[in-house]
């Protein structure tokens, strides 16, 4: 019928999690744009199950078996449920919905993204990790597939994807990634060595997962999103560069040729780049998401002191590297800061790990689908038998 809207289709990858959250909660504000046609999750049955009962997906993601039957035997036929033995790619090729938000962490939504840009569908990135560990692979098939687009839902690449619209690239001096500087800013590096848990994932500006937090305390966010920036605006790591923001109202800003600084500013709101991600290049109401400017009376700036927190050098060098050593940068960040919130190991011993499996990594110039696999799998076991060793 003539004025009506179609609903675009939305897969969540991780959508319990804080980005799939705050994704449901930009379809339930845009009733008539969105559809939810699939959720997928690790192991938050109980939230699926919620999830599932108020948006009426046509299929559901579970890892085990056990929680998977419990959805079927609720929902029926309803809605089919897939497990770890179908696969996560299974799942999302089998609804091929129009837009995929990959929120989960880790490798587990490579194939999915890979599929979904063969497809020529629109992906909404929300983990660093792909094009960290396949960033050549990646954009490779995105140059092959134009139907396809890839925006980037991390506030400070959406930052940038946002400022860069309109522009060439040769008329790009440099990239400046923003950060708060994580919940260990004001902290002695001294007292690194007894911080509880608690001190290390309390973020100070953005609510966010764990494994994400403790990136964030030990500034590997900023090296990994450093690496997945390079990658999604096809520039060299060097002329990417990292500084500290504490009031987080300046997400990213790009630098032109010409001396130029554009800037994009926003409320520290997950669901303002998740928005745009979803309706770009449209934009959407969101009359909650306004800047109190009354509240800012002054904006900072510093450079990271890299002393304090190694991890940004040590990405800055697996970048620099390339090949495989991002993704096994990624593989043994992943793996050490699990061993750390699980308690076998301590916060300072973290960057030390990753930089022992990178030093013992056979670097791969051009890695394959296959080989980056192997890799990943042989960086987790190595930092696991490290971790184990402490």
């Amino acid at each position: 019928m003539s004025g009506t809207t179609v609903k675009e289709t939305v897969t969540i990858l991780g959508s319990t999690g804080s980005v799939g959250l705050n994704t449901l909660d930009v379809i339930r504000a845009h009733p008539g744009r969105f559809q939810v046609a699939g959720l997928a999750a690790g192991a938050k049955l109980d939230a699926l199950v919620r999830q599932a009962e108020e948006f009426s997906p046509k299929a559901v993601y579970l890892r085990e078996e056990s929680a998977a039957s419990v959805v079927s035997k609720k929902f029926g036929r309803r809605i089919r449920t897939f497990t770890a033995k179908d696969g996560l790619h299974a799942f999302s090729s089998f609804l091929n919905s129009d837009i995929l938000v990959a929120a989960t962490s880790g490798t587990s939504a490579l194939l999915s993204v890979i599929g979904a840009i063969r497809a020529g569908r629109k992906v909404a990135l929300a983990n660093k990790e792909i094009l960290v560990i396949a960033g050549a692979l990646v954009m490779s098939e995105l140059k092959e597939n134009l139907k396809a687009s890839l925006i980037p839902v991390d506030s400070e690449h959406s930052a940038i994807f946002q400022c860069l619209q309109g522009h060439l690239l040769e008329g790009v001096s440099r990239l400046i990634l923003t950060g708060s500087g994580g919940p260990l800013r004001e902290i002695p590096k001294r007292r690194f060595g007894r911080l509880s848990k608690e001190t290390v994932i309390n973020h100070p500006k953005w609510k966010m997962g764990k494994k994400i937090s403790v990136d964030s305390a030990t500034l590997m966010n900023k090296g990994l999103e450093l690496i997945e920036a390079s990658w999604l605006f096809g520039l060299p790591v060097e002329k990417v560069e990292v500084l500290i923001h504490p009031e987080a109202l300046i997400h990213s800003m790009v630098e032109f040729t010409d001396g130029a600084v554009l800037a994009q500013l926003g409320v520290t709101d997950m669901r303002l780049p998740i928005q745009y991600a979803l309706s770009f290049p449209k934009r959407l109401s969101s009359p909650e998401m306004k800047i109190d400017w009354s509240s800012f009376k002054t904006l900072s700036f510093s450079m990271p002191d890299r002393g304090k927190f190694p991890c940004l050098d040590i990405a800055y060098e697996a970048a620099k590297q390339a090949g495989s050593a991002p993704c096994v940068l990624s593989a043994a960040d992943e793996t050490a800061v699990g061993a750390y919130l699980d308690g076998k190991i301590r916060f300072i011993q973290i960057p030390k790990i990753i930089e022992q499996v990178l030093s013992r990594h056979h670097r791969a110039l051009n890695p394959d689908l296959g080989q980056i696999q192997s890799i990943h799998e042989w960086a987790v076991e190595e930092t696991r038998r490290l971790c184990l060793s402490q």
